[in-house]
C-alpha cells in the first residue's frame, strides 16, 4: 500500500467538508479498497463514513420507503419493513455478492460507484426512486449517466434513497458466477400509473426497456413481452457473453421477473 491520510468524521457536515476539500469518501469499500490494492485509485485522503449513523436506517414515509445511504446490503435483505413493502428489493439485496460483501457494502456506496452490472441501480431505476444528497434530490431517470458516471457533483454525498412502493415488483438476474454480478438483471415494477422495466449488466449502465414497459402496462403477463426483442447493438460483449446472448437474456429475465411479480 502507499501513504494516505485517513479521517472518520462524526457528523455529516464534517464529512462534507472533508470530501469537498478533496477527500475520497469510503462507504462500504467493496470497490474502492480493491482499486487501492491494484493501484487503480490513489487518493491522498480517505473519508470514512461509517460513523455517520444519521445516514443509516430504514423508515416508511408516506407511500415510500426511505433507506439511508450507509445502510448495508445485509440490513436491506433482512429488513422486515422492506420485506413487507417491497419484497423484491429485499431479495435483490440478499443476492448481492457473498456474505462478506453484504456485511460491508452499502446502498449509497453502490449507487455512487454505479458499476454497469450492479444490482441496486436496477432497483432504483426500476422503482423510479429518488436519490437524496446533502444538497438536493435527484430522480432516478436523471441520476445514472453511463459507465461509472452519475449526476453527483464533486463533493456531493448521498444521504438516502426514497423508494416508491409498487403494486407488484420482482428482480431476476443471470449471475456471472465468478463475480456474482449480473450478467443480465431485470427489475420490473408495476404501479397504478404504469410499469417500469430496468436492465443492468447490458451495456454502459443501467437502462429502461420502454417497449416492454408499454406492453406490460396494457397486459401484465410474461406472454405480453414474449415477442419484444432487444437490440443487440446496444448490449456489451466480453469474455463472458456476446451482445446477442445478452440481448436474448434480457427477454428471458424480464419474463421471469413478471412471472415472479405475479406470484
Amino acid at each position: 500500500m502507499y501513504a494516505f491520510s485517513y479521517t472518520s468524521p462524526a457528523t455529516l457536515d464534517d464529512a462534507v467538508q472533508a470530501v469537498q476539500a478533496g477527500g475520497q469518501p469510503l462507504a462500504g469499500g467493496q470497490t474502492l479498497l480493491g482499486s487501492l490494492k491494484l493501484r487503480l485509485a490513489a487518493p491522498e485522503q480517505l473519508v470514512d463514513l461509517r460513523a455517520l449513523t444519521e445516514l443509516t436506517g430504514i423508515r416508511p414515509q408516506g407511500d415510500t420507503l426511505v433507506v439511508g445511504a450507509m445502510t448495508r446490503h445485509a440490513e436491506v435483505a433482512e429488513s422486515a419493513e422492506i420485506a413487507h413493502a417491497i419484497p423484491a428489493l429485499a431479495r435483490l439485496a440478499a443476492g448481492i455478492g457473498d456474505k462478506q460483501v453484504r456485511a460491508m457494502g452499502t446502498l449509497g456506496g453502490s449507487l455512487a460507484n454505479n458499476d454497469p452490472a450492479a444490482d441496486y441501480p436496477a432497483a432504483v431505476l426500476g422503482l423510479g426512486a429518488t436519490v437524496r444528497t446533502h444538497t438536493r434530490e435527484i430522480a432516478a431517470d436523471n441520476y445514472f449517466q453511463g459507465l461509472f458516471a452519475t449526476a453527483l457533483e464533486p463533493g456531493e454525498l448521498i444521504t438516502a434513497v426514497h423508494f416508491p412502493i409498487p403494486r407488484q415488483a420482482a428482480y431476476v438476474k443471470f449471475v456471472q458466477p465468478a463475480s456474482l454480478f449480473a450478467l443480465i438483471g431485470v427489475f420490473v415494477a408495476r404501479f397504478d400509473n404504469g410499469v417500469r422495466v430496468a436492465v443492468t449488466g447490458a451495456g454502459n449502465g443501467v437502462l429502461r426497456h420502454t417497449a416492454m414497459e408499454q406492453a406490460l402496462a396494457h397486459d401484465f403477463r410474461p406472454d405480453a413481452i414474449a415477442d419484444i426483442g432487444t437490440d443487440a447493438a446496444e448490449m456489451s460483449a466480453d469474455i463472458h457473453a456476446s451482445s446477442a446472448y445478452r440481448a436474448h437474456l434480457v427477454g428471458v429475465m424480464a419474463r421471469r421477473a413478471v412471472a415472479q411479480a405475479l406470484a
